[in-house]
């Protein structure tokens, strides 16, 4: 494994390097995300916080040096010492300067579309995607020139029980920075003094999607941009499909 850069990045590395392990975690598709050039990457959140996308970032931190740049929930940046952290990992709470030059050094953006909303409800919503009408992510590989890489997986809405939908509970009882109150069941108690649940998780990496690029699309064209975001979402669910009809395996 390559050497993390600073203290937060070590811890990171070293966590979900053993998850990695603890998850069987497995990547089909990884050759896409290894070609030069920099790509967005959007992902299934899956619950309560994306696991397999974080041991994505471990994978391609051993491949290709660096950890790609996640775009997370501003929340982060309300406390001192998680936006110090946030920052020493490299990822973003939005579109900043930071990001056009990790795209100008060929770096990959991740970003999840369905975000808390996905990521914290019950389990009577498994593997089924929820973006709404968010579109922004396309906003960001039209401005910078990005390949559309669509990513999902099986295991990732297993390795906890929802108990709620933690996205309109927050909303109903005015938590702030419209954050969720989500209740889930783990390995060893409940959300978030619990391990998750030893489950199996792989993952699978799309064919990229190009055609909002070389102006094809205008960025403040809503139409346009919806029917795009159709079509990632679709193309997102179907490796979601694809991936639990066949159990998770190969």
């Amino acid at each position: 494994m390559r050497r993390a850069s600073n203290l937060p990045q070590a811890a990171w590395l070293a966590a979900f390097g053993l998850l990695r392990h603890y998850h069987r975690y497995q990547l089909i598709g990884l050759e896409t995300l290894l070609e030069p050039g920099a790509r967005l990457i959007v992902a299934y959140h899956g619950r309560p916080l994306a696991f397999d996308q974080c041991m994505l970032t471990v994978v391609l931190h051993e491949q290709l040096g660096y950890l790609p740049h996640g775009i997370i929930h501003g929340a982060i940046d309300q406390n001192p010492v998680s936006r110090w952290f946030r920052e020493c990992l490299g990822f973003l709470t939005r579109d900043e300067p930071e990001l056009e030059a990790a795209v100008a050094r060929g770096e990959h953006i991740l970003v999840q579309p369905g975000g808390t909303r996905e990521g914290c409800r019950s389990f009577r919503h498994r593997y089924r995607v929820d973006w709404g009408e968010r579109v922004g992510y396309l906003r960001l590989a039209i401005k910078y020139g990005l390949p559309i890489v669509p990513v999902a997986g099986y295991g990732m809405d297993d390795a906890f029980i929802g108990l709620n939908d933690g996205y309109e509970l927050g909303h109903r009882l005015g938590a702030p920075w419209g954050l969720p109150i989500w209740l889930g069941l783990g390995a060893t108690g409940l959300w978030p003094f619990s391990l998750p649940l030893p489950v199996r998780m792989t993952q699978w990496v799309g064919q990229p999607i190009h055609r909002h690029l070389g102006g094809r699309i205008a960025p403040d064209d809503r139409a346009s941009l919806l029917d795009l975001h159709r079509e990632v979402r679709a193309e997102v669910q179907s490796l979601l499909d694809r991936a639990r009809g066949l159990g998770g395996n190969t």
